[in-house]
């Protein structure tokens, strides 16, 4: 079964960026490299602190765009309801074991 996230990336200075992917640790390290020019890569927006699982395509880009309409405060009101500590989650994902198995 297919899976799509949404995710949230913040900077040191806690400035952030919404996004979604179908393969989000290969997403999220091409943002911790600066693969791709642009908000991330310009502002250095590179740290993995929240995410979401949506079944499909559209749902997850729905989302997305609800997301990115929030205020700054309702954003950081979710993020900080599972991470509390602005914590980088990469390493949580980029295992290949969980990866195959989640």
């Amino acid at each position: 079964m297919k899976k799509y996230f949404v995710y949230i990336l913040s900077s040191k200075n806690k400035t952030l960026y919404i996004g979604f992917a179908d393969i989000l640790a290969r997403r999220i390290y091409e943002h911790k490299l600066g693969l791709s020019d642009g908000f991330t890569k310009k502002y250095n927006v590179n740290r993995f602190v929240y995410y979401e699982v949506h079944p499909t395509l559209t749902k997850t880009v729905k989302r997305e765009k609800q997301l990115k309409n929030w205020h700054r405060q309702w954003k950081i009101n979710l993020m900080e309801s599972t991470n509390k500590d602005w914590k980088d989650l990469y390493t949580e994902i980029s295992d290949p074991i969980k990866i195959l198995y989640t």
